[in-house]
Protein backbone atom coordinates (compact mmCIF):
# COMPACT_ATOMS: atom_id res chain seq x y z
CA UNK A 1 0.00 0.00 0.00
CA UNK A 2 1.42 3.18 -1.31
CA UNK A 3 1.89 5.82 1.72
CA UNK A 4 0.26 9.42 1.71
CA UNK A 5 3.42 10.87 1.08
CA UNK A 6 4.14 8.50 -2.53
CA UNK A 7 0.53 9.09 -3.51
CA UNK A 8 1.44 12.55 -3.56
CA UNK A 9 4.71 12.72 -5.20
CA UNK A 10 3.29 10.14 -8.03
CA UNK A 11 -0.25 12.74 -8.30
CA UNK A 12 2.25 15.51 -8.51
CA UNK A 13 4.89 14.56 -11.43
CA UNK A 14 2.21 12.02 -13.09
CA UNK A 15 1.55 14.68 -16.34
CA UNK A 16 5.22 16.51 -15.92
CA UNK A 17 7.10 13.46 -17.59
CA UNK A 18 7.54 15.59 -21.21
CA UNK A 19 8.55 18.49 -20.22
CA UNK A 20 10.44 17.39 -16.57
CA UNK A 21 14.05 18.35 -17.34
CA UNK A 22 13.50 21.12 -18.96
CA UNK A 23 11.34 22.78 -17.03
CA UNK A 24 13.35 21.68 -13.92
CA UNK A 25 16.81 23.29 -15.48
CA UNK A 26 14.79 26.35 -16.19
CA UNK A 27 13.00 26.62 -13.08
CA UNK A 28 16.51 26.56 -11.01
CA UNK A 29 18.18 29.06 -12.76
CA UNK A 30 20.30 26.13 -14.94
CA UNK A 31 21.62 24.95 -12.10
CA UNK A 32 20.10 21.47 -11.65
CA UNK A 33 22.14 19.85 -13.90
CA UNK A 34 25.28 21.28 -12.48
CA UNK A 35 24.37 19.58 -9.00
CA UNK A 36 23.81 16.44 -10.99
CA UNK A 37 26.95 16.27 -13.17
CA UNK A 38 28.80 16.42 -9.26
CA UNK A 39 26.93 13.89 -7.81
CA UNK A 40 27.76 12.12 -10.91
CA UNK A 41 31.56 12.48 -9.70
CA UNK A 42 30.88 11.12 -6.10
CA UNK A 43 30.50 7.82 -7.66
CA UNK A 44 33.95 5.88 -8.17
CA UNK A 45 34.73 4.66 -11.34
CA UNK A 46 35.40 1.47 -9.99
CA UNK A 47 31.76 1.12 -9.56
CA UNK A 48 30.04 -0.11 -12.14
CA UNK A 49 26.79 -2.04 -10.90
CA UNK A 50 24.76 1.07 -9.50
CA UNK A 51 21.25 1.65 -9.34
CA UNK A 52 19.60 4.80 -9.46
CA UNK A 53 16.60 5.27 -7.27
CA UNK A 54 13.51 7.66 -8.32
CA UNK A 55 15.49 7.92 -11.16
CA UNK A 56 12.67 9.84 -12.88
CA UNK A 57 13.41 10.47 -17.17
CA UNK A 58 16.97 8.86 -16.50
CA UNK A 59 19.30 11.67 -16.29
CA UNK A 60 21.56 10.33 -13.92
CA UNK A 61 21.22 6.92 -14.90
CA UNK A 62 22.64 8.45 -18.39
CA UNK A 63 25.49 10.58 -16.97
CA UNK A 64 26.62 7.65 -14.65
CA UNK A 65 26.88 5.18 -17.45
CA UNK A 66 28.25 7.82 -20.29
CA UNK A 67 30.85 8.59 -16.92
CA UNK A 68 32.35 5.23 -17.01
CA UNK A 69 32.89 2.84 -20.11
CA UNK A 70 31.19 -0.70 -19.39
CA UNK A 71 29.32 0.50 -16.53
CA UNK A 72 25.72 -0.62 -16.16
CA UNK A 73 22.98 1.16 -14.26
CA UNK A 74 19.56 0.24 -13.25
CA UNK A 75 16.68 2.56 -12.48
CA UNK A 76 14.18 2.55 -10.55
CA UNK A 77 11.07 4.61 -10.28
CA UNK A 78 7.23 4.52 -8.58
CA UNK A 79 5.85 6.80 -11.82
CA UNK A 80 5.34 4.82 -15.46
CA UNK A 81 4.64 8.01 -16.73
CA UNK A 82 7.99 9.34 -15.71
CA UNK A 83 9.78 5.85 -16.91
CA UNK A 84 7.94 5.95 -20.42
CA UNK A 85 10.19 9.21 -21.34
CA UNK A 86 13.28 7.68 -19.36
CA UNK A 87 12.90 4.53 -21.72
CA UNK A 88 12.99 6.52 -24.80
CA UNK A 89 15.97 8.54 -23.57
CA UNK A 90 17.66 5.87 -22.26
CA UNK A 91 17.35 3.60 -25.45
CA UNK A 92 20.32 1.71 -26.74
CA UNK A 93 22.27 2.29 -23.05
CA UNK A 94 23.10 -0.13 -20.73
CA UNK A 95 20.31 1.05 -18.26
CA UNK A 96 17.62 -1.03 -16.98
CA UNK A 97 14.47 0.50 -15.81
CA UNK A 98 12.21 -0.88 -13.39
CA UNK A 99 8.67 0.61 -11.84
CA UNK A 100 9.03 0.00 -7.86
CA UNK A 101 9.51 1.50 -4.31
CA UNK A 102 12.58 2.76 -2.52
CA UNK A 103 10.98 1.70 0.94
CA UNK A 104 10.93 -2.03 -0.38
CA UNK A 105 13.67 -2.77 -3.58
CA UNK A 106 13.32 -5.79 -5.39
CA UNK A 107 17.02 -6.57 -5.14
CA UNK A 108 18.88 -8.91 -3.23
CA UNK A 109 21.44 -7.25 -0.07
CA UNK A 110 24.77 -5.95 -1.41
CA UNK A 111 23.09 -6.41 -5.01
CA UNK A 112 24.92 -2.55 -6.38
CA UNK A 113 28.97 -1.15 -6.65
CA UNK A 114 26.98 1.77 -5.23
CA UNK A 115 23.59 3.58 -5.53
CA UNK A 116 21.97 7.20 -6.12
CA UNK A 117 19.34 8.97 -5.97
CA UNK A 118 17.69 12.19 -6.19
CA UNK A 119 14.80 14.04 -4.63
CA UNK A 120 13.73 11.34 -2.44
CA UNK A 121 13.71 11.52 1.18
CA UNK A 122 10.96 14.38 1.15
CA UNK A 123 8.58 12.11 -0.90
CA UNK A 124 8.62 8.95 1.81
CA UNK A 125 7.11 8.62 4.91
CA UNK A 126 9.72 7.31 7.16
CA UNK A 127 13.39 8.65 5.99
CA UNK A 128 16.07 6.74 7.97
CA UNK A 129 13.99 3.69 7.63
CA UNK A 130 13.79 4.38 3.35
CA UNK A 131 17.98 5.41 3.76
CA UNK A 132 18.17 1.47 5.59
CA UNK A 133 16.48 0.10 2.49
CA UNK A 134 19.03 1.52 0.07
CA UNK A 135 22.11 0.59 2.26
CA UNK A 136 20.99 -2.82 2.18
CA UNK A 137 21.65 -3.09 -1.59
CA UNK A 138 25.00 -1.53 -1.43
CA UNK A 139 27.85 -4.01 -1.06
CA UNK A 140 30.15 -3.52 1.82
CA UNK A 141 32.51 -0.13 1.12
CA UNK A 142 30.01 1.05 -2.00
CA UNK A 143 28.89 4.42 -1.97
CA UNK A 144 25.34 6.20 -1.90
CA UNK A 145 24.77 9.62 -2.76
CA UNK A 146 22.01 11.91 -2.95
CA UNK A 147 20.96 15.78 -4.48
CA UNK A 148 18.48 17.60 -3.15
CA UNK A 149 17.40 20.96 -2.68
CA UNK A 150 18.37 22.93 0.31
CA UNK A 151 17.80 25.83 2.38
CA UNK A 152 20.47 28.97 1.69
CA UNK A 153 21.84 30.42 4.83
CA UNK A 154 22.09 34.09 6.01
CA UNK A 155 21.26 36.96 3.40
CA UNK A 156 20.50 34.54 0.91
CA UNK A 157 17.45 32.83 2.92
CA UNK A 158 15.54 36.15 2.29
CA UNK A 159 16.09 36.12 -1.31
CA UNK A 160 14.86 32.33 -1.45
CA UNK A 161 12.18 32.85 0.31
CA UNK A 162 10.86 35.11 -2.01
CA UNK A 163 11.44 32.86 -4.96
CA UNK A 164 9.43 29.79 -3.55
CA UNK A 165 7.15 31.95 -2.23
CA UNK A 166 6.06 34.11 -5.40
CA UNK A 167 8.74 33.96 -8.59
CA UNK A 168 8.50 29.96 -8.32
CA UNK A 169 4.36 29.70 -8.35
CA UNK A 170 4.70 32.45 -10.73
CA UNK A 171 6.87 30.56 -13.13
CA UNK A 172 5.40 27.23 -12.50
CA UNK A 173 1.62 28.74 -13.88
CA UNK A 174 3.61 30.37 -16.83
CA UNK A 175 4.45 26.91 -17.76
CA UNK A 176 1.24 24.38 -17.43
CA UNK A 177 -1.11 24.12 -15.20
CA UNK A 178 0.95 20.75 -13.73
CA UNK A 179 3.90 22.97 -12.82
CA UNK A 180 1.92 25.76 -11.23
CA UNK A 181 1.28 23.00 -8.85
CA UNK A 182 4.95 22.06 -8.32
CA UNK A 183 5.72 25.52 -8.29
CA UNK A 184 3.56 26.16 -5.11
CA UNK A 185 4.16 23.20 -3.24
CA UNK A 186 8.52 22.63 -3.34
CA UNK A 187 8.69 25.57 -1.04
CA UNK A 188 6.76 24.10 1.83
CA UNK A 189 8.03 21.08 0.75
CA UNK A 190 11.60 22.06 1.20
CA UNK A 191 11.41 24.16 4.39
CA UNK A 192 9.09 21.13 5.58
CA UNK A 193 11.81 18.37 4.96
CA UNK A 194 14.79 20.32 6.84
CA UNK A 195 13.00 21.45 9.54
CA UNK A 196 12.02 17.89 10.77
CA UNK A 197 15.57 16.21 9.22
CA UNK A 198 19.23 16.37 9.04
CA UNK A 199 20.86 15.13 6.18
CA UNK A 200 23.87 14.38 7.79
CA UNK A 201 21.87 12.36 10.48
CA UNK A 202 19.84 10.87 7.96
CA UNK A 203 23.23 9.56 6.49
CA UNK A 204 24.13 8.40 10.15
CA UNK A 205 24.56 5.10 9.36
CA UNK A 206 27.46 5.30 6.62
CA UNK A 207 30.82 6.41 7.11
CA UNK A 208 33.07 9.01 5.86
CA UNK A 209 29.81 11.03 5.25
CA UNK A 210 30.00 14.61 3.39
CA UNK A 211 27.56 17.18 2.77
CA UNK A 212 28.20 19.60 0.25
CA UNK A 213 25.87 22.81 -0.13
CA UNK A 214 25.49 24.06 -3.72
CA UNK A 215 24.45 27.15 -5.61
CA UNK A 216 24.49 29.48 -2.43
CA UNK A 217 23.14 26.62 -0.58
CA UNK A 218 19.92 26.41 -3.56
CA UNK A 219 21.07 22.82 -3.68
CA UNK A 220 23.05 19.97 -1.85
CA UNK A 221 24.82 16.74 -2.68
CA UNK A 222 25.23 13.77 0.20
CA UNK A 223 27.47 11.33 -0.20
CA UNK A 224 28.68 8.11 2.31
CA UNK A 225 30.05 4.91 2.50
CA UNK A 226 28.29 1.55 3.31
Amino acid sequence: MRSVAETTARELFRPLGPTYDRYARLLSFGQDPRWRRFLVSRVPPAATRILDVATGTAAVAIELVRAVPGRTVVGIDQSPEMLAVARERARGLPIELVEGRAESLPFADGAFDALTFTYLLRYVDDPAATMRELARVVRPGGVIAMQEFGLPRGPWRPLWELYVRAGLPLAGAAVSPGWREVGSFLGPSIRGFHERHSVAELFGGLTDVHVRPMSLGGGLVAWGTT
